[in-house]
Formats: structure tokens, C-alpha cells, sequence
């Protein structure tokens, strides 16, 4: 499987402006700027995507490692945070919250946690990953 997104970028760093497309459309001619990455601009920007990718890929392999164990999840809702520092992307903390029936918690923590390593964007990922898997009844 491949998937395909173009970024393209006009003029200089702080007063150009650029826009992203991927294959899906999903994203359209989506803009993003120095001020959508740096301050509170209107678009989108690495860090935002990353943190999608990582809460999105993280949620679809618990439930697939939940389903396995013989679980099915209700509810799963997980974000992420990614940081960046000094020009570095330094963390993704995810933060999940989940409703699962018949599952204790040693189990659920056990689950989540294997998830959060082996999720394909965690494996992908050079920089710390944290997780805080809270379950709800």
C-alpha cells in the first residue's frame, strides 16, 4: 500500500504560503503558512498531521488488538500532542480514553500499551511517545 499527499510552498518562510493535497482529497489545496505553524494562522501544518496520523493509527490498532483479545471496544477517543522544540519534533503524548466491556484494567492497560508500540506511526516515529489510557465504564 502507498498513499500520496503534494506539498506546494510560494515565496519565503514567513511571508509565503503553501498548500497540501493528498491522494484521497481529504485535504484539498489545504493551506498552511509560517503563522498556521508558528502562531494561531488559518490552515494546517506538519505537526497538526502528525498528531492525526499518530491519534488515528494508535485508535485503529488498539481496536484491532482489543477485537483480537476478544474485546469489542464502544468507544475508543484518543488525541495526540506532538511538540515541537528548537526546530525538532521531541514528543507525541497520547491521551486515550475508552470504553470497553468485560476487560479489566491490568488487561486494558496491557492492550493499550502494546498498541501504542507496535501501531505502524509509532514505529515510524524518532522521538518519545507517551500514553495515558484511562477506562470508563
Amino acid at each position: 500500500m502507498k498513499r500520496k499527499a503534494l506539498a506546494v510552498w510560494n515565496g519565503d518562510i514567513k511571508n509565503g504560503n503553501g498548500h497540501l493535497t493528498t491522494g484521497s482529497t481529504v485535504l484539498n489545496q489545504t493551506q498552511y503558512s509560517f503563522n498556521s505553524r508558528f502562531a494561531d494562522g488559518i490552515g494546517t501544518n506538519p505537526e497538526e498531521l502528525l498528531a492525526a496520523a499518530h491519534a488515528g493509527c494508535f485508535t485503529m490498532k488498539l481496536s484491532l488488538d482489543l477485537t483480537t483479545a476478544g474485546f469489542v471496544p464502544e468507544s475508543l477517543e484518543t488525541s495526540s500532542v506532538v511538540t515541537l522544540e528548537n526546530g525538532r519534533i521531541t514528543l507525541s503524548e497520547l491521551t486515550l480514553t475508552a470504553k470497553v466491556p468485560a476487560i479489566s484494567e491490568e488487561q486494558f492497560q496491557e492492550i493499550a500499551r502494546n498498541a501504542e508500540k507496535t501501531c505502524p506511526v509509532s514505529q515510524a516515529f524518532n522521538f518519545n511517545i507517551t500514553l495515558q489510557a484511562k477506562l470508563v465504564q
